[in-house]
């Protein structure tokens, strides 16, 4: 029985060895203690953010652009954030996501914005997954 015991012991500790291991590694990588990127953490990794501007464009994409006014909520259940078009009222606004940037820094800023259209379920509808975002007012 003693000796059962004493062959199982150093498994059961090297277990626990390899899980603690693992969790510092992950807890290490995740606050970047390695080196990061140097973003801010508003955006992707590779992209670049400023208090004026964030994202970046591949130049083999086509991107759709549109200017107006940044604010919080969707259309009608799409998107996260609205881009409140001049002269067209709320039927021209865009319904805008993004994968890559943290929009909200921009709120409430007259801005530019590049991204791809991605099919809408309202009729007449525009949403939007912004690739590049740049502040203009």
């Amino acid at each position: 029985m003693q000796s059962a015991r004493k062959s199982v012991l150093p498994l059961v500790i090297g277990a626990f060895l390899v899980v603690l291991a693992g969790v510092v590694t992950a807890w290490m990588l995740s606050a970047n203690v390695f080196g990061g990127s140097g973003n801010s953490g508003k955006g992707a990794p590779g992209v670049k953010v400023t208090s004026t501007e964030a994202g970046k464009l591949d130049p083999d994409v086509k991107y759709d652009a549109a200017t107006g006014v940044l604010t919080e909520g969707g259309i009608n259940g799409e998107g996260t954030y609205r881009l409140a078009r001049n002269g067209g009222g709320s039927s021209k606004d865009v319904a805008l996501t993004s994968s890559t940037i943290d929009l909200g820094e921009f709120l409430n800023k007259k801005v530019d914005i590049w991204g791809e259209t991605i099919s809408s379920t309202r009729p007449g509808g525009w949403l939007m997954d912004v690739a590049k975002i740049k502040v203009i007012e």
